[in-house]
């Protein structure tokens, strides 16, 4: 078993993350740059204005900013083949509705991607990964309002000519199907409804939040329309956030509350995203949860014309699922569910199952048959930083060997797997708690939770295991 040549071996991240330089270059403040920090168990504020005596993760981040040339040059020796990124809406147009973008934005993004091709990588672009101008959700309520579509058009407008010559590979949302969840209102779709002070508690309201989803569909198509039609060559993929289930029971009550879970968590946004148009078991869900989506005239031939070149996707976990309300629970990547007994889990208590994976693949390419690949995937885990600035991270090790030997054993069962970008390659803020500890790069960051620290970067153990990995093309996994 072998990996094909040409295959991406690469790594992970997201600006709202990992970029910092919030308030510099003339970006104007996201959505995600209004979070304060968190915990496991303290959810993280959403607040209006910054307040004195909360603290902001997102504003300093892991500092790509000002250490961009730094990080790629990691990437570089580490033989990277491709590096999946973020463009900071904010960046380039501050408040989303400017006519002209920010030029210095664009050109600190022009300098990113030379870096890249110099260590032989290219880019793959989430254009809005969990982040939107601030503005727009105070002016629309964020992607409630059609009003966003065309913004959004506007922006990869720019960004598409600006970097025609530059980007092959764009992702058009990230985790696009965290929408269907109520986390995702403020997460994915930038909806603050009122009442809302904090991000794992929010005010939801399904009817604003399917709407928005529904806008973001749209603004998809027009951007992958839009795309090759300024370059044939672009390769433009949708990004669902996958969470496998499995029926805790052979009880056929347990198998059916699986199967729907699966289809609302997973195959809604891809099947619109793939094959254009909404999956059969969306108008019972919308007709049992009082949900009407306003569609305008043309807005499924759109969806049709605009579907995506190739589905990926972020995988971490499984969960069970049941209808015992008795039964252990443990928490997850968006969501949880029941405790697996074959499987041990992450000091997050996520549950590692690389086996899953292998299952995850098989299921995907048999609905669509169009190139996978994986471009979120890892161990979130706490990393000791010891004497000589090493760190000896043969968990993480472990946990990224088996996923790719089951993405190995994938490819052999015929799956067309074309990717492989594990998650926070050099080591960044959680999206969920705000938090640097929980860390899952191959590179340490010298900071902490509150941004105390040196920023200095140093190489984990697995940086040189991952080195061999890829260089070998998958062969040597030792």
């Amino acid at each position: 078993m072998s990996f094909p040549k040409g295959f991406l071996w690469g790594g992970a991240t997201a600006a709202n993350q990992y970029e910092g330089g919030w308030n510099e270059g003339g970006k104007g403040p996201s959505t995600a740059d209004m979070l304060t920090n968190g915990t496991h168990t303290t959810p993280r504020k959403i607040t209006r204005t910054w307040e004195d005596g909360l603290y902001y993760p997102n504003h300093i981040a892991s500092d790509f900013y000002h250490h961009y040339k730094e990080d790629i040059a990691l990437m570089g020796e580490m033989g990277f083949k491709v590096f999946r990124m973020s463009i900071a809406w904010s960046r380039i147009f501050p408040k989303g509705i400017e006519e002209e973008p920010n030029e210095e934005g664009l050109r600190f993004y022009d300098e990113v991607f030379d870096e890249l091709h110099k260590q032989g990588m290219e880019p793959l672009v989430t254009i809005s990964h969990y982040e939107s101008p601030f503005y727009l959700t105070e002016k629309y309520n964020g992607w409630a309002s059609r009003e966003l579509v065309d913004l959004y058009v506007k922006y990869c407008n720019v960004i598409f000519n600006r970097y025609k010559d530059k980007v092959k590979y764009w992702l058009t949302f990230n985790e696009i199907n965290c929408g269907t969840m109520p986390l995702g209102g403020y997460l994915g779709l930038g909806i603050l409804n009122e009442g809302t002070t904090d991000f794992m508690n929010q005010k939801d309201d399904p009817q604003l939040r399917f709407q928005g989803l529904h806008h973001q569909f749209i603004a998809s198509a027009k951007a992958v329309k839009l795309g090759h039609e300024i370059n044939p060559d672009f390769k433009i993929g949708c990004m669902i956030a996958f969470m496998t289930s499995y029926p805790y029971s052979c009880n056929p009550k347990d198998v059916l509350k699986c199967q729907k879970e699966m289809q609302m968590g997973n195959y809604y946004c891809g099947d619109v995203q793939v094959r254009g148009e909404y999956p059969y078991f969306a108008k019972q869900y919308w007709k049992e949860n009082n949900i009407q989506i306003q569609m305008e005239e043309g807005d499924e031939a759109l969806l049709k014309e605009g579907k995506v070149d190739f589905y990926s996707f972020s995988y971490y976990m499984t969960n069970c699922v049941s209808t015992d309300p008795n039964l252990e629970g443990i928490g997850g990547n968006l969501i949880g569910g029941v405790k697996n007994p074959y499987l041990k889990a992450s000091d997050w208590g996520w549950q590692i199952d690389p086996d899953g994976l292998r299952y995850t693949l098989n299921e995907l390419y048999a609905r669509y048959q169009v190139p996978l690949m994986v471009v979120e995937n890892g161990l979130g885990a706490f990393d000791k930083l010891e004497e000589g600035n090493k760190v000896h991270d043969s968990y993480r090790i472990d946990y990224l060997r088996e996923h790719i030997k089951c993405m190995e054993e994938a490819i052999e069962d015929g799956v067309d797997l074309i990717g492989y970008t594990p998650w926070g390659c050099i080591d960044l803020v959680s999206a969920s708690t705000g938090e640097m500890g929980k860390r899952y790069g191959f590179v340490y960051v010298d900071s902490d939770d509150y941004g105390n620290g040196s920023f200095n970067r140093y190489k984990k153990d697995s940086f040189t295991w991952y080195k061999k990995v890829i260089a070998s093309n998958g062969e040597n996994l030792e």
